[in-house]
């Protein structure tokens, strides 16, 4: 039996149906906000929990041998910080996992964690890969880059968000040279796929992962206008300008295209050996250009 944590959202789901289509039990952690959207979207067995409710994660891991754990937040609320769900949230998991005999931990972090508060987002995820490490399980950590793709709100929405704050002109943060590898949301499900049916090549791992190219903020930016059929002046903002527009957006906006967080993150290329899902995995992941043809459809819809 497999607990997938998360499993409502943009990465779980897709873990979760590749999963289940090979024929693998599977059990959805969901929190109760979120508990009806998974019962309603899965045929398969779903528990209620809080990453930070102990007793609930206990419940969870009973009868599991494989957890993957994908619960985590990229921007902090009122109700959630990085802290509570990046670091606590993934100790809480963990512990629940060892009392419950649990024999392997898969967990997804992000590329660019690393350990320097700076970077708050990534100092964060950095200390959830040490809670893992140093558990005492079996584990496999996989550290994605950007990921994008149908079924979510991810970067390519921000993205989207950029293009159409302002008319006749797309403000592109500094130079637009921060390299990213974008790789394509199914493809992240098919390394875990891959990971849970051999764990025996991957345990003890922190496996990076892209897809096929290292592309500019600029480049990605430019390939997704052209998809949608939007033309637009496109003008470079200093760095410390455009902080000093997340600072008023974040402050007046519920969901801003960008926060000075994010913006800090810039500063660290989003980028791995190219050849890593392949060497790693054995397949190709999908081209960005290729990937993102189903914006077209949402564009439209919108």
């Amino acid at each position: 039996m497999i607990l997938v944590t998360g499993a409502t959202g943009y990465v779980g789901s897709n873990v979760v149906k590749k999963l289940a289509a090979n024929n693998l039990a599977v059990r959805c952690l969901e929190h109760k906000s979120k508990i009806k959207t998974a019962k309603e979207s899965f045929c398969i067995e779903v528990v209620e929990a809080d990453i930070r409710d102990k007793l609930s994660l206990a419940v969870a891991c009973n009868g599991i041998e494989v957890v993957v754990h994908l619960v985590a937040i990229i921007r902090e609320t009122k109700e959630a910080n990085f802290d509570d769900i990046n670091v606590m949230g993934v100790r809480n998991m963990v512990n629940a996992a060892k009392e419950n005999g649990v024999k392997h931990f898969i967990h997804i972090s992000a590329l660019g964690a690393c350990d320097n508060p700076r970077f708050k987002y990534a100092y964060s995820k950095w200390l959830g890969e040490q809670e893992v490490i140093n558990s005492g399980l079996d584990y496999t950590i996989i550290r994605p880059s950007v990921v994008f793709g149908p079924g979510g709100f991810g970067f390519i929405d921000r993205m989207l968000q950029a293009i159409n704050m302002t008319p006749g002109i797309v403000a592109v943060p500094g130079d637009g040279r921060a390299r990213f590898q974008p790789i394509y949301v199914k493809d992240v499900a098919e390394c875990v796929l891959r990971i849970i049916k051999q764990p025996e090549n991957y345990k003890g791992k922190v496996i990076e992962i892209g897809g096929p190219e290292h592309l500019t903020y600029e480049l990605m930016l430019d390939t997704l206008m052209n998809t949608i059929g939007i033309k637009k002046a496109k003008i470079h903002v200093p760095i410390p300008l455009v902080y000093i527009g997340a600072l008023v957006m974040q402050n007046i906006m519920s969901d801003p295209p960008v926060t000075t967080i994010e913006l800090a993150q810039l500063k660290l290329d989003n980028i791995t050996d190219l050849k890593a899902v392949e060497r790693e995995f054995g397949f190709k992941p999908i081209k960005y250009a290729e990937g993102i043809e189903y914006v077209k459809q949402k564009v439209n819809k919108s």
